[in-house]
């Protein structure tokens, strides 16, 4: 019997107000929770006494956290966090017309808990992962459209959606995929696309361009940093863990000097934007009152180990200190270490567990993915079979590698793999907003029932968004389905 149990708080988007936090953390202290940490997808994780135990604050924090509308869960995983690259907005490189206001559009239309893990990441940022998502939407550099990259639970197989998704359909999108991924059923790509479109239009737009990505590099995350005239403060903790009171306290000062948001990241790391100059020595105070450290080193941020895994936390640590003694330069790798068979982690350079000898002993195993992008997903074993003490070593040979093939060569930007249509059909796109009517959804709003061909359309039919008419309509080909 299990003493303690884990309660989930999903932090929709990596975004929590502080005084919603606050809410939480008050809640938290008073069922005896002192420190809680951030998941990989930022969500808010804390260990409660489990209610079979004497004196368990569990069944109050659970009637407190329904009584507050917050969606939680208790030893279950069934509702993976939304995550996403708002984080990153402002403090780090972005697109051009992503905004506040438009990741809040998005996020605040989901009217469901999601089943399925879904990112919603901006283009040009490499903070946050693209691809650790079932349903992965990337903006395009067309404002308030978005590439739909699939992938399918305990897959690493993506394809591409054929479609550009309007920002206030990714919600209605994310619903129907879900019923159609969950169904048990097995499909192709191209059986997804139909079944999706077999439930109503949408507002889309063909893919006109390949998705072009960053390469990847990652920030420098933490400690105070300006921005136009604010600063923005990144804070990393060690042991992955952050106390209650820091906490609370964190939350006061945003309350006191307005600031709005506090983003948890990936990384397992806080941020928050928008200090006031004049609000910064209010911050140095509160990081000396718990001796918060703000400047590690960047070899030890670049790491990813699972949620709740001392085991992989110990031999990141073994490493680093390893890495700290030969002065190991790692600027422009990820790394990550996968100790459970069915968890994922993000990493450009990948350390997994491996059980020998029927589970009594295990070894190691480096993977590197291809051309150090760890957004490709795809794994290249380096070397197998290793003990413990000898993963470091290996690490360095790897890190040579990584250095030798990119002074060797210029490396292009990374873009995922290109996809191969099986199948295409033809609709009909408006020149001036390029809307598509497809004839095998028809156009609900205008009272065209679906496998009305566009030929039959009435001579006075419309675009349904911008009241274009008929003639300005072009054919174009739809790819249906792709293989990555």
């Amino acid at each position: 019997m299990r003493d303690y149990s884990l309660v989930k708080i999903n932090l929709t988007g990596g975004i929590a107000s502080p005084g919603m936090l606050e809410g939480i953390l008050l809640m938290a202290q008073k069922a005896g929770v002192k420190e809680v940490s951030i998941g990989a997808r930022q969500q808010l994780l804390m260990w409660v006494k489990a209610d079979t135990q004497r004196g368990s604050g569990l069944p109050s924090l659970r009637e407190s956290l329904e009584a507050m509308h917050i969606d939680f869960e208790i030893d279950t995983h069934q509702y993976p966090n939304i995550i996403s690259s708002y984080c990153a907005q402002e403090v780090f490189q972005t697109g051009q017309w992503l905004s506040e206001g438009i990741y809040r559009d998005v996020l605040d239309g989901f009217d469901f808990q999601p089943q399925l893990k879904i990112n919603i990441s901006d283009y040009q940022q490499s903070f946050t992962p693209f691809f650790t998502g079932n349903l992965n939407f990337i903006a395009s550099s067309i404002p308030n459209f978005w590439y739909l990259y699939i992938r399918q639970k305990q897959s690493n197989t993506i394809f591409r959606f054929p479609l550009l998704i309007y920002t206030l359909e990714i919600s209605k999108v994310s619903k129907r995929l879900e019923g159609i991924l969950l169904s048990g059923v097995d499909l192709s790509e191209e059986e997804i696309y139909e079944k999706m479109i077999a439930q109503g239009e949408i507002i889309s737009q063909l893919v006109q361009e390949d998705l072009v990505l960053p390469q990847f590099m990652l920030p420098y995350y933490e400690g105070f940093n300006r921005y136009g005239n604010k600063t923005w403060l990144g804070i990393y903790r060690r042991h992955e863990t952050f106390e209650v009171a820091f906490l609370l306290d964190v939350c006061k000062i945003c309350l006191d000097t307005k600031v709005g948001q506090i983003c948890t990241t990936p990384w397992k790391s806080l941020i928050i934007k928008g200090i006031e100059n004049q609000d910064r020595a209010s911050w140095d105070k509160l990081l000396g009152k718990y001796g918060i450290n703000v400047r590690h080193a960047a070899n030890e941020l670049n790491w990813q180990v699972e949620d709740h895994c001392q085991e992989g936390l110990a031999l990141k640590n073994t490493i680093i200190r390893e890495f700290d003694q030969e002065d190991i330069r790692t600027f422009g790798l990820c790394f990550a270490i996968q100790t459970r068979s069915k968890s994922e982690v993000f990493g450009s350079v990948v350390i997994k567990k491996r059980k020998i000898l029927a589970g009594l002993t295990q070894v190691y195993d480096v993977y590197h993915t291809v051309d150090f992008n760890p957004n490709t997903r795809q794994l290249v074993l380096f070397e197998k079979g290793l003990h413990k003490a000898h993963i470091a070593e290996i690490l360095q040979r790897l890190t040579k590698r990584y250095y030798h093939r990119s002074t060797a060569s210029v490396i292009e930007k990374p873009s995922p793999p290109q996809a191969n249509p099986t199948s295409t059909h033809q609709v009909h796109q408006c020149k001036v907003c390029m809307t598509i009517y497809d004839e095998k959804l028809g156009d609900s709003q205008q009272g065209i029932k679906a496998g009305t061909k566009f030929e039959a359309l009435p001579d006075n039919y419309c675009c349904p968004v911008c009241d274009s008419e008929k003639e300005n309509f072009e054919v174009k080909t739809v790819e249906t389905t792709y293989q990555l």
